[in-house]
């Protein structure tokens, strides 16, 4: 009932909230494009770091999708450890290249709406890393149409147009809970995530909370909840 592409820099920044509700509540054919394999990161359960962390951190990643419902993709973007600005992340990436592997998944996938973690907002105090897939993601909605734009893929996959772009905002963005709640959210579209599944015994936070315990290597582990959960977008 129609296709949902999550988008955002490393392995454990997907909401998995959101994910599960689009995968079991809305049935949506939904995946998560994680730029880069997380391994720049650090190891709270072995010794592996750089390469092998990377490996760690994918397997998390499928673990994680094989709980909530989704699917993932990657690009070849290189976790490179935290990165200060935008300009930076994408001089080192080589932005054509992501931005071709971006391109390539939305071609392939075909996803109707596009849902960014991050802000595309370069004045935004946050890792460049974030910013950068939330930069490459609101170009590639314009340019995944154009045949002109990476002709080679054509061979494989068609152009193809997204129907919405959004941003999945929350508290975090605005410093505290309490900014957020005075925030302006007139322009926002909320959904309540919050919902249980009979057949499954569950909420659908508490399979969230599930699939996100799957980034161990990050001590990412979380506690079920049930009860209404407000996303926005």
């Amino acid at each position: 009932l129609g296709t949902a592409l999550y988008i955002a820099a490393h392995p454990d920044d997907e909401n998995t909230r959101l994910i599960a509700y689009l995968s079991n509540e809305l049935k949506m054919n939904t995946a998560y494009l994680s730029l880069t394999r997380g391994d720049g990161g650090q190891n709270l359960i072995g010794p592996e770091i750089r390469e092998l962390l990377g490996v760690i951190r994918t397997q998390e990643l499928l673990m994680a999708r094989s709980v909530d419902g989704g699917k993932q993709f990657f690009t070849r973007a290189n976790d490179f450890g935290y990165s200060k600005t935008p300009s930076e992340t994408l001089a080192t990436w080589d932005k054509d290249e992501v931005m071709a592997d971006v391109v390539w998944t939305i071609r392939k996938f075909r996803p109707d709406i596009i849902v960014n973690r991050f802000s595309n907002d370069t004045e935004r105090k946050t890792h460049g890393h974030h910013t950068s897939s939330a930069m490459l993601s609101y170009e590639a909605f314009d340019l995944v149409g154009d045949k002109s734009v990476y002709p080679e893929q054509l061979k494989y996959v068609d152009a193809w147009k997204p129907q919405r772009l959004f941003f999945n905002t929350s508290w975090w963005f605005y410093g505290s809970r309490e900014k957020f709640s005075e925030a302006d959210k007139s322009k926002m579209l909320s959904v309540d995530v919050g919902v249980y599944y009979p057949m499954k015994g569950k909420s659908n936070t508490e399979i969230a909370a599930l699939s996100r315990s799957m980034h161990r290597c990050q001590g990412f582990g979380s506690t079920g909840t049930r009860g209404s959960k407000l996303e926005y977008m």
